[in-house]
């Protein structure tokens, strides 16, 4: 690493002990002069970032390739050569986070301006089928009765799209069409379409309320369940905001389970005899190589192949497939046990953290619920 020039004084500027030669003996710093040129002060920085980025790689590739041989050399003191666990950790899960986590902005159509539009498709997509039935060689009536089937599953449809509101004034369209004709196959539609309706009602805590209020006072939610109905129904609507939310807050997750991976893991090979701190820097690690791995392949099967295709989903079943070879040979390694003991360790390790993550998400959405609302 380049340093500027050195001072001739023997007081380090830092902690005021004596420095007998480049580098204080108390605090490690060098006894470098306080005013330096440009071209030093970019050079030692670049030499600096370099230094760093030798030290990466050094570590990097072990830590990919010999599963337990960083974390052993570390605790048996070969330090220098590899960054620092959390460091590098946190330097890996910023990474991490920037390349894999991106959560989606999902845009909500309206409901209002495409239905005629989609009306219109829907009446030639009835035409083309009674047309092509009918070049079957099929009766009239057969043709006309799947064609009617159609239509009347397109109308659904867009009845299901309609507002709470809309979806009350067809309802009133429907019934006052359906006193003129007396159509059993009218009320039958008009039947579906009340059923329909009575689960929009809820979609909205308001449409609740107007709901519970045309019952009679016998039969209203008493005051308990209209809560629990309005978190239920505010967590329907705030999905996609809670979710994001929730995505957004996947480092902290992550971060805090980790010392309770680490734990896991200690209560498991609670016979090694050693201290929770190894078990720690251990799980760092491991963590890292998951990260790592994520950064690689992730980006790769979102904007190369698509997350859908047929080649990332062979990309995932290889990525599963080496984590957990990289587990089982690191836990090996590191803990020194037989195969099938270590087999059934992963078990219930992978059980315990699983269970945890589930929980601390739950924690999670409640709290996003009671910030969103």
């Amino acid at each position: 690493m380049s340093a500027g020039k050195y001072r001739k004084e023997h007081n380090c500027l830092n902690c005021g002990a004596h420095v007998e030669k480049h580098y204080c003996s108390d605090c490690g710093q060098p006894n470098l002069e306080l005013k330096e040129s440009f071209w030093t002060f970019i050079s030692h920085s670049i030499a600096h970032y370099f230094h760093f980025d030798n030290k990466f790689f050094q570590t990097l590739v072990p830590l990919l390739t010999k599963p337990g041989k960083v974390t052993l050399d570390y605790l048996a003191g070969k330090r220098a050569r590899y960054i620092n666990p959390v460091s590098m950790y946190i330097f890996v899960s910023i990474i991490y986070f920037l390349v894999v986590y991106s959560p989606k902005h999902v845009e909500k159509d309206p409901d209002h301006g495409h239905i005629d539009i989609e009306e219109k498709k829907g009446a030639d997509v009835s035409d083309s089928v009674n047309k092509a039935l009918k070049l079957t060689g099929l009766s009239k009536e057969i043709a006309n009765k799947a064609t009617k089937s159609i239509n009347e599953a397109i109308r659904r449809k867009e009845f299901i799209k309609l507002g709470f509101a809309d979806q009350e004034k067809e309802l009133k369209r429907l019934n006052a069409e359906n006193a003129k004709l007396k159509s059993d196959s009218l009320s039958d539609i008009i039947d579906e379409y009340n059923d329909i309706h009575i689960e929009r009602n809820d979609s909205t805590y308001v449409a609740y309320l107007s709901r519970q209020k045309k019952l009679p006072v016998s039969k209203q939610d008493s005051w308990y369940d209209r809560l629990i109905k309005k978190r239920a129904i505010t967590l329907g609507e705030k999905s996609e905001v809670i979710q994001e939310t929730l995505e957004h807050n996947r480092p902290k997750q992550y971060f805090l389970l980790m010392p309770l991976l680490a734990w896991f893991i200690m209560l498991n090979f609670r016979k090694n005899h050693i201290y929770y701190l190894d078990h720690l820097i251990f799980t760092i690690h491991g963590m890292m190589v998951y990260f790592i791995v994520s950064i690689i392949t992730q980006p790769v099967m979102k904007h190369v192949f698509g997350e859908d295709s047929f080649i990332s989903k062979i990309i995932a079943v290889c990525v599963t497939i080496f984590l957990f070879w990289y587990m089982f040979k690191a836990l090996t390694i590191f803990y020194q046990r037989k195969t099938w003991s270590t087999i059934f360790k992963i078990f219930w390790i992978l059980i315990l953290y699983s269970v945890a993550f589930k929980l601390t998400e739950m924690v999670m959405i409640n709290l996003i619920y009671y910030v969103a609302t």
